[in-house]
């Protein structure tokens, strides 16, 4: 049977991680590239704050070629803009869907979805209404290997940035935060695991505070709590 051939929306992240695994593992797909935003002007991955030299040695250390949204004035209307011209461009190549790892935010599936009908393309949510309790314990199970990258001061304290997430870290997290951060509590880098052939090597590096601005939609964060900024961690 000829799998549909698919672009995996990649974050660098432990969702992303988990996700791709599922679909390799399931086989249903068959994934041309790895996609990720990109700040044109920090090259760094957008939100997440991570190096570009560090998603591209995921990348390498995946085995799927990486796709790049380069954005640089961080609006909605530039991200719409360079992500269409992208997927039209994958269209050509036969591609007709595009994989998320998102779990449960309804609002940020509706926009995924009209942005891929805009391109007449399919998005799929493999990890959808996933108890995420289980999510980030199989996670663990599984071997993979994250820490966190950017953490919301509305949850967390700088404490929390550069942390490894392991069984302690899942216990320890506040009561209001999901346990994979799917309300934009916080974001990872994923750097090891059953996806990856190598482990990619990185040193913990400055900490460093950046109050809250708007942000392109890829990823959101649904809360009521009061978020000032985030905490990010350079890793190197």
């Amino acid at each position: 049977m000829i799998k549909p051939k698919a672009i995996f929306s990649w974050s660098g992240g432990k969702d992303s991680a988990y996700c791709l695994h599922k679909v390799l593992t399931e086989n249903t797909f068959d994934v041309q590239y790895l996609l990720t935003t990109v700040n044109a002007n920090f090259k760094r991955v957008s939100m997440h704050g991570v190096r570009e030299e560090l998603l591209d040695k995921q990348a390498e250390a995946i085995g799927i070629p990486l796709l790049k949204v380069m954005v640089s004035e961080g609006t909605n209307e530039e991200y719409e803009k360079q992500m269409e011209a992208l997927l039209l461009k994958a269209k050509s190549e036969g591609i007709e869907h595009v994989i998320f790892g998102d779990i449960f935010l309804e609002d940020l599936r509706t926009y995924r979805e009209n942005n891929m009908a805009k391109v007449d393309m399919k998005a799929v949510f493999p990890l959808w209404k996933t108890d995420t309790t289980f999510l980030i314990n199989d996670f663990i199970n599984q071997k993979f290997k994250t820490i966190t990258c950017c953490v919301n001061d509305g949850y967390f304290n700088e404490e929390w940035v550069g942390k490894e997430i392991d069984v302690s870290f899942i216990k320890d997290l506040p009561k209001n935060v999901d346990p994979c951060g799917e309300n934009g509590e916080y974001h990872t880098f994923c750097y090891s695991g059953p996806i990856f052939k190598t482990k990619i090597d990185f040193t913990i590096g400055e900490k460093i505070y950046k109050p809250l601005e708007i942000k392109i939609t890829d990823d959101v964060c649904s809360s009521n709590v009061i978020t000032k900024g985030f905490w990010f961690v350079d890793l190197i």
